[in-house]
């Protein structure tokens, strides 16, 4: 046998290795992937079963099927769920808004054009979100009653944007870290003010960046519960709070309270489908140099 024959089996032999290897890594990982949709999964069948069935003990999956529970939820109350939904659509998408608009030459000044000691400024940026939230709940409330912005959407978007704040400096500042220097100062010898360079150069470089800052402040801005809840009462109520409705002293309405979570959590699956092929740019560049 020849050194030639042996090293080509051992390739061989090392070749078969890894794609076992793959082939396991990559079950592994469907498994842990379905094992995360199992939930969302289970509770998108319980919402189309009735009341008696979702609350069957064990779970009845054969039960016939049934628009019951988005029947309930559409015509609980008055004018059903679209206040609450229009009031948290309003809330994420202005407060979203705000926090690129700020956001943006926040993270310029840090990055590209960085100020001294920008490293302490970035330290003060995380230092914010340390703080537990329910510490700052009694002042707020005080300032909102004082000021008479209890049940006022317009309070939720001041809230928000300063909580979506600290965590959009810091995710765009690494994204603008890698804009091309040159480029923005070609800008610049033609003429082109901050505003022009910001909104006409850095802005569709770092697009894929952006994009994903946004959906990931929207994210938060719609799932807020803890200020929304103890802040709102009916005008501005939002689709979170809403759903604490479905928890009642009559018991817990299931079969509805699934629905509900599938209805309100449509407008982030459709932003994240949307803006899918941006967010896995934004969330990997810088990556790889």
């Amino acid at each position: 046998m020849t050194n030639t024959t042996v090293t080509a089996r051992a390739t061989d032999g090392i070749a078969r290795r890894a794609r076992r290897r793959s082939t396991a890594l990559g079950l592994l990982a469907w498994v842990v992937g379905l094992g995360f949709c199992l939930p969302a999964g289970w509770m998108l069948l319980t919402s189309f079963h009735s009341e008696q069935d979702a609350a069957a003990n064990p779970p009845a999956l054969g039960a016939a099927l049934t628009l019951d529970g988005y029947r309930s939820f559409f015509e609980r109350g008055g004018d059903g769920p679209w206040p609450p939904l229009i009031n948290s659509a309003t809330a994420a998408v202005l407060s979203t808004v705000l926090v690129l608009l700020l956001a943006l030459p926040a993270a310029y000044a840090l990055s590209i054009r960085p100020v001294r000691k920008w490293t302490d400024v970035m330290f003060f940026f995380l230092s914010t979100k340390m703080l537990p939230v329910v510490a700052g709940l009694l002042p707020v409330y005080l300032f909102a009653r004082n000021t008479g912005l209890l049940d006022n959407i317009w309070l939720l978007v001041l809230l928000y944007t300063s909580m979506n704040l600290p965590i959009a400096v810091w995710m765009m500042q690494s994204f603008l870290a890698d804009v091309p220097v040159s480029i923005i100062e070609a800008a610049r010898v033609d003429g082109a003010r901050l505003p022009t360079v910001l909104g006409r150069v850095v802005a569709p470089i770092a697009g894929p960046g952006i994009a994903a800052t946004a959906l990931i402040c929207f994210i938060f801005s719609w799932n807020e519960l803890l200020f929304a809840g103890v802040l709102t009462g009916v005008v501005a109520q939002t689709a979170p709070v809403f759903l604490t409705g479905f928890v009642t002293s009559e018991g817990l309405f299931l079969a509805q309270l699934c629905a509900a979570s599938v209805v309100v959590s449509l407008p982030v699956l459709a932003a994240g489908y949307a803006a899918q092929d941006k967010l896995v740019q934004g969330l990997s560049l810088g990556a790889v140099k």
